[in-house]
C-alpha cells in the first residue's frame, strides 16, 4: 500500500500578535511608525503513521503561540537593514539612526528581529525556521513539508515554505 500523506493545518485564535514596525524601502524613504493585528497560519504536510497520525502537533501548536506571545504588544526594528544602524544608549535603551534621523525605543517596548526589513515576508520567514529548527523533529515526524503564513490584515499575507531534502 502506498504511503498516504496529508495536510495538517493550524490557525487558532491564539495564533495572533500585535506588533508595531516601519518598512524600510531605500536609504531616504521609509514608512511611518504604525502597528497591525498579525495573524499567523501553519500548515504541516507529511506521511499519515500507521496510528492515522501525521504528527503530536501539540508542541508545534505551543512554541507557536509562545512565539506570538512573546511579538505581542513590541515595536520590531530590523537587526540586519543596510539602511539603519541600531544602537543601545546609556540607559540601555534601542537607538535607531535612519537618513539622519534618530529613533528612540525603550528596550522594554522592542523586539530586534534577524532581519533585513520588518516585512511579512521576513516575519514568516523567522517563524518558520524557528519552528523547523534543525529539521530533527520534522523528520522523525514524517513531515515533508511546512508552509507558515503570516497577515498583518485580512487579504494580506505573506508565505514561507520548507520542504525536506529527499
Amino acid at each position: 500500500m502506498a504511503p498516504r500523506t496529508t495536510t495538517l493545518e493550524l490557525h487558532k485564535e491564539e495564533m495572533k500578535f500585535s506588533a508595531g514596525h516601519f518598512t524600510i524601502f531605500s536609504a531616504t524613504h521609509r514608512e511611518n511608525l504604525h502597528g497591525h493585528n498579525f495573524s499567523v497560519y501553519v500548515a504541516l504536510t507529511g506521511e499519515v503513521a500507521e496510528d492515522g497520525l501525521l504528527s503530536d502537533y501539540g508542541p508545534l501548536k505551543q512554541a507557536i503561540i509562545a512565539r506570538c506571545k512573546a511579538w505581542n504588544e513590541t515595536f520590531f526594528l530590523p537587526a540586519h537593514s543596510k539602511h539603519l544602524r541600531l544602537e543601545r544608549d546609556d540607559q540601555g535603551n534601542h537607538v535607531a539612526h535612519f537618513n539622519g534621523e534618530e529613533l528612540r525605543f525603550l528596550a522594554r517596548d522592542v523586539t530586534v528581529l534577524p532581519v533585513a526589513n520588518v516585512s511579512l515576508e521576513e516575519l514568516a520567514r523567522v517563524f518558520g525556521e524557528e519552528l523547523v529548527g534543525d529539521g530533527s523533529a520534522m523528520a522523525r515526524d514524517h513531515i515533508t513539508g511546512l508552509v507558515v503564513k503570516c497577515a498583518s490584515g485580512p487579504g494580506q499575507w505573506a508565505c514561507w515554505e520548507w520542504k525536506r531534502d529527499a
